[in-house]
């Protein structure tokens, strides 16, 4: 499994602040606007998959993400952190009173690392609670939960049942053609 990418305090700040920028700049032009690309940054110039997740206190305003690197990760988190805003199907779109109360949260992804489980017991004997995320993909169906949920849903079984849930499968079902993930992250905010 590939780790995330070592962030310098300054790294996370400009991507936080590439993140309110993106949500500011959608607020006033209706529209996603690119963050201007001058970092001196390898690791933010490079290509790299994160999440962004907004919260108003203990309310959930949006996350959305990529699992894997397809743009520079100043980019990446830029449009994550607008369509967290404005594109969570869940939920209603960030209002400016929202985004003077929200706290941003950045959730940058590692390398996924296939997983070999032939069962529910055997894949919750591997499962690292706080550490690992999981992606799960059955043909068209997918879900990811980060490492972070993992506060939320201490219990390996639960955490289970609801991810499968999230990826419109049954819990407890086991499809053929089943796969399997896991990676880390880095996760920083405000």
């Amino acid at each position: 499994m590939t780790a995330p990418p070592e962030l310098s305090e300054q790294d996370r700040l400009a991507l936080l602040d590439a993140a309110r920028s993106s949500i500011h700049a959608g607020l006033v032009h209706r529209r996603l606007v690119a963050p201007v690309d001058d970092a001196d940054s390898p690791p933010l110039r490079a290509p790299g998959a994160s999440f962004v997740t907004l919260r108003r206190e203990e309310r959930l305003l949006g996350c959305i993400g990529t699992i894997e690197p397809v743009r520079p990760l100043l980019a990446d988190v830029a449009h994550n952190a607008y369509g967290a805003a404005f594109g969570d199907p869940r939920l209603p779109p960030v209002t400016r009173d929202d985004y003077h109360r929200m706290t941003v949260k950045v959730s940058v992804l590692g390398g996924l690392e296939p997983m070999e489980a032939a069962s529910r017991e055997a894949l919750t004997e591997q499962l690292r609670p706080g550490v690992d995320g999981l992606l799960v993909t059955a043909g068209h169906r997918r879900g990811t939960f980060l490492p972070s949920v993992w506060e939320q849903l201490p219990d390996r079984g639960r955490f289970l049942d609801l991810l499968w849930d999230k990826a419109g499968l049954r819990p407890g079902e086991w499809p053929p053609n089943l796969r399997i993930f896991r990676y880390r992250t880095v996760e920083f905010g405000e």
